[in-house]
């Protein structure tokens, strides 16, 4: 089972790799970019799926560690690996280098984000209900405004990730992206349906008693939340190296909320449920741009009678493998196929 797992992953990411020469041949600009931004929304929703489902603590400012993640990346990129990136494409092909250079500031933007998981979630993870909720909000804000005040990463003005001697630091590549984000959630699922994952489920069905049944709770609340913002800084790295231009706007509570609808959505305690939330909630703005003012009427509206249809979210707890829909109590038991 192990093996055909790693075999159907590493297969995804030929297939991915491959996408990355063949999709550009075929889509323009705009659907490439909107390809991205799903590509991006998917693993921030998946991220936030291990603390808010998996967990069953109500974290809302996930936007701020996307936005660390970002930010040090691009600074990453701009006030270090220029000079990386130059020097390996001396040596290599400009394909290759740019392929060997990529994973470097994806790293520094996810450690970034997991350091400032764990100090807000040591702090805060002893809080339970609204009180966490309005914590994390606020830790988000803080995040944000403080990263607003900084000058080196161009305060007000945002932060483009432009570099003398006309070395290129954008990396638009759809199906390394796209493979970064698979290798993400596999890694994610690997950790939850583990037998140290069925620690998460037993905070988040009733923390007193796994307390008492000798699991560390805040221990194991503050893992989630670590894990959680290391994705959540690698996703916010795809965006700022994807747009090649970083501002606070696009890290404000309004997009904290997103995620936390693409989790509730697709449902909690679902990895799959919350990355097929993000896909069609990211994409439904731009399907329905051709009614102007309209769409987000009719968006607004989508999610409405989705959440009345479906209370529990589109997937519930289930998850989507090739075994197609397995049942909650097969799903705890053990991982998906």
């Amino acid at each position: 089972m192990r093996a055909r797992g790693l075999l159907g992953v590493a297969a995804a990411i030929v297939l991915l790799a491959l996408a990355d020469w063949a999709l550009p041949q075929i889509l323009n600009r705009y659907y490439l970019t909107i390809l991205v931004r799903i590509l991006v929304a998917v693993l921030a929703a998946t991220s936030l799926q291990l603390v808010n489902g998996f967990t069953g603590q109500f974290s809302i400012g996930h936007a701020g560690f996307m936005a660390v993640g970002a930010y040090v990346s691009a600074a990453f990129s701009v006030y270090l690996g220029a000079g990386w990136l130059a020097s390996l494409a001396a040596v290599l092909p400009a394909g290759i280098a740019r392929l060997a250079y990529f994973p470097l500031p994806l790293l520094a933007g996810g450690l970034a984000a997991s350091l400032a998981g764990l100090v807000v979630g040591v702090p805060s993870l002893r809080l339970r209900g609204d009180y966490l909720a309005i914590a994390t909000l606020g830790f988000g804000e803080i995040i944000r405004i403080a990263i607003l005040n900084v000058d080196t990463v161009g305060g007000a003005r945002g932060f483009s990730l432009s570099a003398p001697a006309g070395v290129d630091l954008r990396y638009e590549g759809i199906g390394v992206i796209g493979a970064v984000v698979a290798l993400s959630v596999f890694v994610m699922a690997r950790l939850v349906y583990s037998a140290g994952g069925l620690a998460f489920r037993a905070v988040r069905e009733d923390e007193t008693a796994a307390e008492a049944m000798g699991i560390p709770t805040t221990r194991v609340k503050v893992e989630a939340f670590v894990v959680a913002s290391f994705f959540a800084g690698v996703a916010g790295a795809l965006f700022a190296h994807a747009e090649g231009y970083v501002h606070t706007n696009s890290f404000t509570f309004v997009r904290s909320f997103e995620i936390v609808a693409f989790v509730v959505l697709g449902g909690l305690g679902s990895l799959t449920g919350a990355a097929l939330a993000a896909a069609v909630l990211t994409a439904a703005p731009e399907l329905l741009r051709g009614l102007g003012e309209w769409r987000m009427i009719l968006y607004s509206l989508l999610i409405i009678v989705t959440m009345i249809l479906r209370p529990q979210g589109l997937l519930g707890s289930r998850e989507l493998s090739l075994r197609w829909l397995r049942p909650r109590s097969t799903a705890v038991a053990g991982r998906p196929g």
